[in-house]
């Protein structure tokens, strides 16, 4: 079915204030606010409330709300992430091409595979074709629906402790990544095992808890692919960096990614890579070249991130124990076959979850 066309004005009116329905395949949708841009020019997040005709009621009444007659009944969809209220954020993307429509195909399929608590799932995607509005050409609109959290990323989260002199606990970091490796470790358990080649802070939504942790999990699979690459020529290996310098962020991305050999077996520990990196921005706000580069003369990011030197802060405030700076150090070794890989890093944050909850 797709997405209604009366649901796509729906959008466009919701941004200037209206608002209207729409359907995404067999699922019908209130369209309540925009919440912001996504990826590409012209692409947003919405966030909308499901419309479900309800049960008739004893008397013979019917009333409009979310309930097991929507989403809750579609099959294969983890009952924890039916929203309690009806409400779920939609992304629209405006394809630009036959080649970002691929893209955005590959993320659906990529993404449909997952099912982790740690790991943001696609619940339901419709990709329509429309005329364009000047010359009548055919272009393409995406939409995804995703469950929602409002709390933010957690890039977010550090960066407005960061504005108030706070930072997060230990503890409470080492929580926030045990998930992250637990959805990593999901991915990777494959066969072919998947590497996400985009973990960093604004890939990670986090809702806050009463009395319990932090909710930390991974979204945006549109850089997803199978880890292992044999690269074999330099044509191989060019080729692979110019994909890296297109998909991956600069200052998350690992060292084989930025100037590859040859000769080179590539895996999932590119990944782990990213972890380090996103574990140092927990604790400081930023990644650990980017505080390199603020400290360096002149240097290039790629020259600061093949010497992996990491460099530690020392405002007041923002002191963590050794065994989490060496925790990271041990994450960013600049030869991927000596990096841990992410069962290594699991047993690891557990002996530190342990340590550091007595």
């Amino acid at each position: 079915m797709g997405c209604s066309f009366s649901g796509l004005n729906a959008l466009y009116d919701t941004v200037g204030g209206g608002g209207g329905d729409i359907w995404v395949n067999d699922y019908r949708f209130r369209v309540l606010r925009r919440l912001g841009d996504a990826g590409p020019a012209g692409s947003s997040v919405f966030l909308v409330k499901e419309v479900v005709a309800a049960a008739a009621a004893s008397d013979g009444t019917a009333g409009v709300g979310p309930g097991a007659a929507g989403l809750a009944k579609k099959k294969g969809v983890d009952p924890s992430h039916i929203s309690a209220d009806g409400t779920y954020a939609l992304k629209k993307v405006l394809i630009q091409n036959d080649q970002h429509l691929e893209l955005v195909r590959q993320e659906i399929r990529v993404s449909s595979q997952f099912s982790h608590p740690n790991l943001l799932p696609l619940l339901e995607n419709a990709i329509i074709a429309v005329k364009g509005v000047q010359d009548g050409s055919q272009n393409h609109e995406a939409y995804l629906l995703f469950p929602v959290h409002l709390d933010g990323t957690l890039q977010d989260v550090t960066k407005s402790m960061q504005e108030k002199k706070e930072y997060l606990s230990t503890i409470t970091i080492l929580q926030i990544f045990r998930q992250l490796c637990a959805g990593l470790k999901h991915m990777h358990s494959f066969e072919p095992p998947y590497a996400h080649n985009g973990v960093k802070p604004d890939n990670v939504l986090i809702t806050q808890r009463k009395e319990q942790p932090h909710l930390a999990i991974l979204m945006d699979f549109e850089s997803a692919r199978p880890a292992r690459r044999a690269i074999r020529s330099q044509a191989e290996a060019l080729q692979l960096q110019e994909w890296a310098s297109e998909h991956c962020s600069a200052h998350f991305r690992a060292p084989e990614l930025w100037e590859c050999p040859p000769h080179a077996d590539i895996d999932e520990r590119t990944d782990v890579w990213s972890l380090g990196c996103t574990l140092y921005a927990m604790m400081y706000g930023k990644s650990p070249f980017d505080y390199e580069l603020d400290e360096s003369a002149g240097e290039s990011l790629v020259t600061v991130i093949k010497s992996a030197q990491v460099k530690w802060p020392t405002e007041t405030g923002s002191s963590y124990p050794d065994t989490l700076r060496q925790f990271v150090t041990w994450m960013l070794q600049p030869h991927p076959a000596v990096r841990p890989n992410i069962d290594d890093i699991i047993i690891h944050v557990d002996k530190l979850i342990a340590k550091h909850s007595t």
